[in-house]
């Protein structure tokens, strides 16, 4: 270590040890085993295992993760310089693997992949939605605000507001009020509302930033909608909790013979339908406010065969370890329904947003519903999210969303 270390000191467990030096950069407050001054909540703490430097990261006595480990260099200063270096590197990331038309609609920042913990921030053309679920980073967003508006507009990116939706549940791990309001960027009056527009994959949505789902729309979705809508030619489609209608939106643009659109809440089927209006696809697409479980029931006593074609997209079923035997249960219930509905040779997409719901017990899970269901699977496609929410290899909570196409057989 070239530099002189200032900050307080931190020793840790060697389970600890073998978490960060594997990648991870979480340390849990039962893994700290002795303490050289006292961090303040919020502020900087320096790692150790033994005589060995392991980090410095954001220190939180009242939260479960202790500490979060921003850096492993013990010359770094943490200064705007280093934030705006961590900024440019997340949209310069974005600008290569979401080109186009795609930059002007995605994550900019995905929390610790992009070695920014807690922060998220969606761009949804020049209104910025940002969540921030770090006491750390909250302490210090005015340095990062400034500085990524400063970067966005380096690459010719106009910001005209940014819109803070802290309402997250994450806040209150942290210790954090919730809240949610424009920010107040530097010589800037705020947007006189919080709805946008935005254009996905040629398909046009208001977005409100203020009151939409996360920070106002699935940006993680992108690539699975398109993926959907290649094989919807032609088919009469089944799109289950559909929310905004995007999956339904992009199977009909696809030239879907029909597409019926369900959510259990009015407001989200009332979305899609403005959604289908405002895309000039009302024509072939309906629209029902009735509960997914009921209706897949239903309809397969009715033995129907209005559909060849069913996307599942349903809410995480599970946010803890605990539940997510309970959650499979769910899902398999869905997917069962779901695959006796088809007929032979229709088609199946399928997924889950929950991390507590891996990829190995959501495969396991679809070969159960298969089997009870009497039919096979053919694969189509296995996915993940968009690579503007890019998956750490050794931080697997970056890991979340899997999607799947199958023909039934």
């Amino acid at each position: 270590m070239k530099q002189q270390r200032t900050y307080p000191k931190i020793i840790i467990s060697p389970k600890a040890e073998r978490s960060v030096k594997n990648g991870h950069p979480w340390i849990y407050g039962e893994e700290i085993r002795h303490m050289e001054g006292i961090p303040a909540d919020g502020g900087l703490t320096d790692v150790f295992a033994g005589n060995a430097y392991m980090g410095t990261g954001f220190y939180n006595s009242r939260s479960r993760i202790a500490v979060r480990l921003i850096s492993r260099n013990a010359n770094d200063a943490f200064d705007a310089a280093f934030w705006r270096r961590r900024i440019e590197y997340a949209v310069q990331y974005r600008r290569t693997v979401m080109p186009g038309e795609d930059f002007s609609c995605c994550r900019l920042v995905h929390g610790e992949a992009d070695g920014m913990p807690g922060l998220t921030v969606d761009r949804y053309g020049t209104v910025l939605s940002v969540q921030t679920a770090c006491l750390g980073m909250e302490l210090i967003r005015d340095t990062v605000f400034r500085e990524l508006v400063s970067v966005l507009e380096e690459h010719g990116q106009a910001v005209t507001g940014l819109f803070e939706r802290n309402d997250l549940s994450l806040r209150e791990k942290e210790c954090l009020e919730k809240r949610k309001g424009w920010y107040p960027l530097e010589g800037r009056t705020v947007p006189e509302s919080p709805v946008t527009e935005i254009v996905e994959n040629g398909v046009r949505y208001l977005v409100d930033v203020e009151n939409g789902q996360k920070t106002g729309f699935f940006l993680d979705q992108k690539y699975n909608r398109l993926a959907a809508g290649r094989i919807a030619a032609g088919k009469r489609v089944l799109d289950c909790f559909t929310h905004t209608g995007s999956f339904g939106l992009n199977a009909a643009k696809a030239g879907a013979e029909r597409v019926t659109c369900v959510d259990i809440s009015a407001q989200a089927v009332e979305m899609a339908r403005a959604n289908a209006e405002r895309n000039g696809l009302a024509g072939r697409m309906d629209f029902l406010c009735e509960d997914v479980f009921d209706l897949l029931t239903r309809l397969t006593e009715e033995k129907s065969r209005d559909y060849d074609y069913i996307i599942l997209d349903p809410p995480a079923f599970t946010k803890s370890r605990d539940t997510a035997e309970a959650a499979a249960r769910g899902y398999k219930e869905i997917n069962r329904r779901a695959m006796k509905l088809l007929p032979r040779g229709g088609y199946l997409a399928t997924c889950s947003c929950s991390h507590f719901m891996t990829d190995e017990m959501f495969r396991r899970m679809l070969a159960s519903a298969a089997r009870d269901a009497a039919v096979s699977l053919r694969q189509i496609e296995a996915r993940q999210q968009a690579p503007d929410h890019p998956v750490l290899w050794n931080v697997p909570e970056t890991e979340y969303l899997k999607f799947y196409l199958f023909q039934v057989v």
